[in-house]
């Protein structure tokens, strides 16, 4: 171990596991340590047994609930945006190679009580039922703005300047009621609050523009894809990814204490004895808990059941949407499904998972409007996480710090913090120009 590195990455976290990918394939030497003994940390995934020792404390697990090993539950799971950043993360480094993606069957929004499915055209517009009649015109003319909106083609603006105008002023153009700008909002451009609407519509426009390309890329219900096996298989194909770039990975290594000099600079990192030098460390927040700050805290509940989520016309895998306003809560609630069709669970089970920003200490009380949504549920495992961020300036030392997963059951945030992270560490951005097509998602398999 006594050898320099470029970079040390500290946990094997999905971020973690990007960085140290993407930081190999630019030729940067690359050692990647973990103190546990598997791949993921916060964002591991787990088999039936491991889920019931964490919430229950015992592994003795109920026959009804079948084989354990055939569970592969996502701690953090989180739906891929087919035309996403981090598609084109793994397209430009070749990860998909390692990986087979499935495409999710089913995008819904929950709205003055029930949940209708997110409509990202002009013609899905017109046959939602989210919307009376004369607001599906309304709407149908918006989507039509968005869809025709070229950047480079002044004639698609039609004289606005979405730099500078904000997305309120945009959408009161069109004279949308507030429902319908609520899971424009929130469902299709996926903002987590209402700050957008003040900022400039170019963002929202863009985002809009993802959802609908996204969507139309593999004719499915949703734009979002999914490995098969779920996210577990992501951390490790970036790891052989780092491997095949000459980056050294070590799992099970106690300790792993960040060195620094008396300026208060990173140079190394020390276990079982030996010091690893290095020019910069990037770890997650529980390897430098005296750099990073918390911010806040996430509920979420883990749900097994044998049928699919009511009302999603039987889709084995859906997300679905709860925007704040319609729960008179500060942030939005998320709703993640998946099943036996991804390879997460065994034959006839689902799983669910229910998150949000928590606002109080009763998880169980606070996640109950997604809870209710599920039908009837075999088994229910409650969790509040704290959500931590740096608080450090990497320039002073050395240290690149991941923030923490957020509720969100899409990958948009995340990514955003990797890209972020990759343009401090290497002081250039990273280019995610590639052909989309070299990642493909089947209804049944993919390639």
């Amino acid at each position: 171990m006594d050898e320099e590195y470029d970079v040390i990455v500290l946990g094997t976290g999905l971020k973690e596991c990007i960085l140290s990918g993407i930081l190999s394939v630019d030729g940067l030497k690359v050692l990647h340590m973990d103190r546990n003994d598997y791949y993921g940390g916060e964002s591991t995934s787990l088999n039936l047994a491991k889920i019931w020792k964490r919430f229950k404390g015992s592994d003795t697990t109920p026959d009804h609930l079948g084989v354990s090993k055939e569970y592969n539950v996502d701690m953090v799971p989180k739906f891929m945006m087919a035309n996403g950043a981090l598609v084109r993360v793994l397209i430009r480094t070749s990860v998909t190679k390692y990986l087979n993606f499935k495409a999710v069957d089913g995008s819904f929004v929950y709205n003055n009580g029930k949940i209708h499915k997110v409509p990202a055209t002009d013609v899905e517009a017109l046959k939602s039922n989210l919307m009376g009649l004369f607001e599906k015109r309304r709407a149908r003319k918006f989507f039509i703005y968005v869809q025709d909106y070229e950047e480079d083609d002044p004639k698609s603006h039609e004289g606005l300047n979405l730099h500078k105008v904000t997305t309120r002023e945009l959408i009161s153009k069109y004279g949308l009621e507030d429902d319908t700008v609520d899971f424009i909002g929130h469902a299709l451009a996926l903002h987590r609050d209402d700050n957008y609407l003040d900022e400039p519509a170019i963002d929202t426009v863009k985002r809009m523009k993802l959802y609908a390309e996204s969507l139309a890329r593999f004719q499915g219900g949703s734009p979002y894809i999914y490995p098969l096996y779920g996210l577990g298989e992501l951390p490790q194909a970036f790891a052989r990814l780092s491997a095949v770039y000459g980056g050294t990975y070590m799992l099970n290594k106690p300790e792993c204490k960040v060195e620094f000099d008396e300026s208060g600079k990173a140079f190394g990192v020390t276990s079982e004895g030996e010091t690893a030098k290095c020019k910069k460390v990037v770890c997650d927040p529980s390897y430098l808990p005296d750099k990073v700050k918390k911010v806040g805290r996430v509920a979420r509940a883990i749900c097994i059941m044998k049928h699919p989520i009511p009302d999603t016309k039987d889709s084995h895998s859906v997300q679905i949407i709860l925007p704040k306003k319609q729960l008179k809560r500060k942030s939005d609630m998320y709703v993640f499904c998946c099943s036996y069709a991804h390879n997460v669970a065994p034959k006839g089970k689902f799983i669910a998972f229910v998150s949000t920003e928590a606002e109080t200490d009763k998880p169980e009380i606070e996640l109950k409007p997604g809870i209710d949504l599920l039908g009837p549920v075999e088994e229910t495992f409650f969790d509040i996480y704290d959500r931590y961020e740096p608080a450090n300036a990497p320039a002073e030392d050395n240290c690149f710090v991941t923030t923490s997963y957020d509720s969100t059951t899409h990958f948009e945030t995340t990514v955003k913090d990797v890209l972020a992270l990759y343009s401090k560490i290497t002081g250039k951005e990273l280019d995610l120009s590639v052909d989309l097509n070299a990642a493909s998602a089947g209804e049944n398999d993919a390639a």
